[in-house]
């Protein structure tokens, strides 16, 4: 019985010292003030292995989900980028023959200087997703594409991007 007590005494004297530390005062905050316009986007599922492999006769888009992380509304609206990459694909797809980036309802978007963005509201913290159209090229052969998010730096804000979550692969057969 007198060792219960001890053991039972001395669990109490640990449990109490862990619970009398001193909590961090500073739990209300968001942040540091210079990350107040800083922002993440990342593709769903999170992870960089993600492919889609498509036919090149299907007629439904390709989406690829982004998800845009926020813990403000703003008076702006975010963009976050992103751009295709060839380097180092074998049998690469081409933009305008392969396949199209496109909006929700099927209409071509075109690139500034090689980079696409997807506008996010109010930088609002949600879900878009970035669309493609396969274009049934003649072409034979497997063609792949990488989509890369990209950063994006302003006067307003940055978006940055998950290190485990800024790549997706599209395989056109």
């Amino acid at each position: 019985m007198n060792k219960a007590i001890i053991y039972l005494s001395a669990f109490a004297l640990t449990a109490a010292i862990f619970t009398a530390c001193k909590k961090d005062e500073d739990n209300g905050k968001k942040g540091l003030p210079e990350f107040d316009n800083y922002y993440y986007a990342g593709f769903l599922p999170w992870n960089n292995t993600g492919t889609e492999s498509v036919l090149r006769t299907q007629t439904k888009l390709v989406k690829f989900p982004v998800q845009f992380n926020s813990a403000f509304v703003r008076d702006y609206d975010a963009a976050a980028f992103y751009t295709l990459v060839t380097t180092g694909i074998t049998n690469p797809a081409v933009a305008g023959q392969d396949f199209n980036i496109v909006d929700k309802n099927g209409n071509t978007i075109t690139a500034a200087n090689a980079i696409y963005s997807l506008n996010f509201p109010q930088a609002k913290k949600t879900v878009d997703t970035i669309y493609i159209k396969v274009l049934n090229s003649p072409v034979a052969g497997t063609r792949k594409i990488e989509i890369d998010l990209v950063k994006n730096a302003n006067d307003k804000y940055t978006i940055g991007t998950f290190s485990q979550s800024y790549i997706r692969f599209l395989e056109i057969k």
